[in-house]
């Protein structure tokens, strides 16, 4: 089983949204038993919300469900039970560097390093405008789909060898 993290500051927003779009992939590929995901933030402030409504207002409008997730905070722990961890900006990616535990297998990346966005971080939407969360999940669907198919590539055919 590959597990993947999603993680931004609050987990209301942007992780949610890059969780629920990246499971919908994978139960689109029919991959629900070879990868397993979840999302977390780098803060506690939201721990135990449901994601943002302006985030499920616009994931619902593209097809995504995500009223189900709730808001939990990073921990060292998760470098350990997890193969991918996809920060949404380099500040949250940082903040993981610091956490990381010396002995954490746990591959960490921008999400924005998959696919070909033109950009390097998914923004904060949660002081703007719906257009922003528009914005975040235009980011977030190439993005995705680009770390399904890299994991595609190396973990899965590497298992199936």
């Amino acid at each position: 089983m590959i597990r993947v993290l999603f993680v931004c500051l609050g987990n209301i927003c942007r992780s949610p949204s890059a969780e629920a779009v990246f499971r919908d992939l994978v139960k689109i590929r029919r991959l629900e038993t070879k990868i397993q995901t979840d999302s977390a933030g780098t803060g506690a402030w939201h721990v135990g919300n449901p994601p943002d409504e302006r985030a499920q207002l616009v994931g619902q409008t593209r097809g995504y469900r995500m009223s189900d997730l709730r808001a939990r905070q990073a921990a060292p722990e998760d470098f350990e039970a997890f193969d991918y961890i996809l920060a949404m900006d380099n500040s949250n990616l940082a903040n993981l560097e610091r956490m990381k535990p010396v002995s954490g297998k746990a591959k960490l990346f921008r999400m924005l390093d998959f696919g070909d966005t033109g950009e390097e971080e998914v923004p904060d939407p949660y002081y703007g405008e719906l257009e922003d969360y528009d914005h975040v999940f235009d980011l977030l669907e190439p993005a995705a789909e680009a770390l399904l198919d890299h994991i595609c590539k190396t973990d899965l055919a590497d298992q199936a060898e």
